[in-house]
């Protein structure tokens, strides 16, 4: 869980392009069903816009019945990026549907930009499998949980796993393992993230194309079979240093290859 320091600025907040009241505030604490995408703004152009402003879209007719219009999905994030001062920022934009409305309400908020994650991670599996995981959502209890107790016990993150043990996703992150040839991505039910998607999209123009594998934490499709592995969101890659008591070596190489790749990917003016 984050908590503000003194020091650290508060978010610009907007709802559909005018400054958040305190009316506004009561939509997401009081009516927190919706969904959201994050993003990574720099110089106001974003990797995979097309792809975050589809998920916005499949979300909202999934969740209210409603399509959501990508132009005024870009024209809201300019006025507040405008609105905080910020060519580079992080990036959030919620959809909300309050009682009583019958167009989509969109919170948009802006931060300072993120910093790359520094170092490799420890993840500690969960037994955990959200709902509905395809949807990219607000006020997930179980992931901030676990999160919080995978701090508390000296790791980076939590790993979600369904029955079985079958490796999902990461509780912020998608995670894919190497297998010495290629990447490999859990086949389970998880949230196709923006970065995931876009390096699968990358590695196949690279004639590196990655795989679907079932990945459990023990057994012949274990975690242990694989040399290396990685995690990745909307912030950037991160190694895996270790799942458990699993132990991975850190592949500087595969690293760089991915983040090459992954650099490549083409931006969008927002």
């Amino acid at each position: 869980m984050t908590t503000h320091r003194p020091d650290t600025p508060l978010p610009h907040i907007e709802f559909d392009g005018r400054s958040a009241t305190e009316e506004d505030l009561r939509i997401p604490v009081l009516y927190g069903y919706g969904h959201f995408t994050a993003l990574q703004v720099r110089d106001g152009r974003v990797r995979g816009l097309g792809l975050h402003l589809a998920r916005l879209d499949a979300a909202n007719r999934e969740l209210f019945d409603l399509p959501l219009d990508g132009d005024r999905v870009r024209e809201l994030i300019r006025h507040a990026l405008d609105g905080a001062g910020l060519r580079d920022a992080s990036v959030r934009v919620n959809g909300y549907l309050p009682p009583g409305a019958s167009r989509t309400t969109l919170m948009v908020t802006v931060r300072e930009p993120a910093a790359r994650p520094a170092g490799a991670r420890a993840l500690m599996s969960v037994p955990y499998a959200r709902t509905a995981p395809h949807i990219k959502r607000p006020g997930e209890f179980g992931q901030t949980y676990y999160g919080i107790l995978a701090g508390r016990a000296g790791f980076d993150e939590a790993l979600l796993t369904a029955p079985g043990g079958v490796v999902t996703e990461g509780a912020i992150t998608n995670i894919g393992f190497w297998d010495g040839g290629s990447v490999v991505w859990p086949d389970a039910p998880a949230l196709a993230g923006i970065t995931m998607t876009l390096l699968e999209q990358e590695l196949e123009r690279a004639g590196r194309p990655s795989e679907r594998r079932p990945v459990t934490l023990e057994g012949p499709d274990g975690v242990g079979r694989y040399p290396a592995a990685f995690v990745c969101n909307s912030q950037g890659l991160a190694p895996v240093r270790r799942i458990d008591d699993t132990a991975f070596a850190v592949d500087d190489e595969l690293m760089r290859e991915l983040g090459a790749v992954y650099d490549g990917a083409p931006q969008d003016t927002v």
